[in-house]
């Protein structure tokens, strides 16, 4: 996995780092060369990469490689002499693709400005599937501290990306929000008025916002979680507020909603995970009385059946059990995540997973992210209240099973909460 990578043990990683990421692709008829000098992308009439010369021939939008620096010229009619499918002519296609799945794919922006095979291995998302097949995966936190506006964070190279803002009316930027990264996508859903929900979707591949295909029954509230290219909502109510059983699973390559068999329990503000291969809604709240749930069920992919688990939420807080006169309508749903298939619960109240960073600040859970990154455990907080402050980025790897040993990873200023979190890997 390139998480555990070296600073110099991905290919290339030097020639394309810059401070800032963009994944601004250019267009067809701009491609060329390019290089990070001082975080900015400039054009450049040669590459060099690890010993090789890449050099761009403007004409025919398609780059050549040696090894002593010189160029590799067409023959006299102008045809390329080399195999347009090779990427780096000298080593082969195969070894070509070998060296890119090795970069971090804060590098793709700049491949993908090469030339027209390197932007469609990236745009396609194909290299995305072959990196998943070789078990090249990086975990980013994307997350929402403002009004349509979004944020990725890689832990690891510790570089910032600025998403494009969301397309959104007046009511779908006003009203509450949910999001799941799900393959190369980033879903955000929401209420588009009184009765509508409606979804936007992010994709990676295009670094652009589209309307998603929506839900079969559509809701809000719902537990969700992803593994690979799928994901599943599970619960939630609908726009005049049932509480429902329902639960769908989502396919971010056909981009489709298929309906699940219904959940023995009516529940929302649940929370998901997957672990060990099997889908799992804990918590939330349901019964005629809306009252808290403890329990919670698996969901089974290849028999395609829920069991019932008792007392699968995590318990509630001290503060909670002495009576803080809080109604579990107004609590966060559960803050759980699976590191290595193992469930890990926040107490909000106590900060404790074990136990918080400090300053991982909430109003009864809301505005705390608490999400699995990879191999490591990532809490994101900030200002208890709006005004001022920074959102703070924290990290464990819970490797040995002692106590938390948390490190700030990075802050960024914010006035507000995090509205909305969600983790991609790939």
């Amino acid at each position: 996995m390139l998480e555990n990578r070296s600073p110099d043990s991905c290919l290339s990683s030097r020639v394309f780092s810059s401070s800032r990421v963009s994944y601004m692709y250019p267009e067809e008829d701009k491609l060329s060369n390019v290089e990070a000098v001082g975080g900015e992308i400039r054009p450049t009439k040669s590459l060099k990469l690890l010993g090789f010369c890449i050099t761009y021939d403007s004409d025919s939008s398609d780059c050549s490689l040696s090894c002593d620096g010189s160029q590799e010229q067409s023959d006299s009619n102008g045809a390329d002499s080399s195999d347009s499918h090779s990427l780096f002519n000298e080593i082969g296609r195969d070894s070509s693709i070998d060296c890119l799945l090795r970069c971090s794919r804060s590098d793709y922006a700049s491949i993908a400005s090469l030339n027209r095979n390197f932007r469609s291995l990236v745009k396609s998302g194909d290299i995305y599937k072959l990196r998943k097949q070789n078990g090249f995966v990086e975990h980013w936190v994307y997350f929402s501290c403002q009004l349509l506006e979004w944020v990725a964070f890689d832990p690891v190279e510790r570089k910032w990306m600025q998403l494009p803002t969301m397309p959104s009316s007046v009511t779908f930027m006003c009203a509450d929000k949910e999001s799941l990264a799900v393959g190369t996508d980033l879903l955000v859903l929401g209420k588009d008025g009184f009765s509508s929900h409606v979804i936007y979707r992010y994709s990676l591949l295009t670094n652009s916002w589209s309307s998603g295909m929506e839900m079969n029954s559509p809701r809000c509230l719902f537990g969700s979680a992803s593994l690979g290219e799928i994901a599943i909502f599970a619960g939630g109510c609908d726009s005049q507020g049932k509480i429902l059983d329902f639960a769908e699973m989502y396919n971010s390559e056909l981009q489709t909603w298929v309906s699940l068999p219904r959940m023995n329990k009516p529940r929302k503000m649940c929370s998901g995970v997957f672990m060990d291969g099997k889908f799992y809604v804990i918590g939330g709240i349901g019964g005629a009385e809306s009252k808290a749930l403890t329990c919670g069920e698996e969901y089974d992919l290849e028999t395609k059946k829920w069991t019932p688990i008792p007392d699968l939420s995590p318990p509630r807080s001290r503060a909670e059990q002495a009576g803080n006169g809080m109604p579990p309508p107004a609590e966060a749903p559960p803050l759980v995540a699976v590191v290595d298939n193992q469930l890990y619960a926040a107490d909000h109240a106590d900060m404790e997973v074990r136990k918080l960073p400090e300053r991982a600040g909430s109003v009864n859970g809301w505005g705390l992210a608490f999400r699995a990154c990879g191999e490591r455990l990532i809490v994101i907080g900030g200002p208890k209240y709006s005004g001022g402050g920074f959102i703070e980025l924290n990290s464990w790897v819970p490797r040995d099973g002692g106590p938390p040993q948390w490190t700030l990873l990075d802050r960024k200023h914010s006035p507000n909460f995090v509205y909305n979190c969600a983790v991609m890997g790939c």
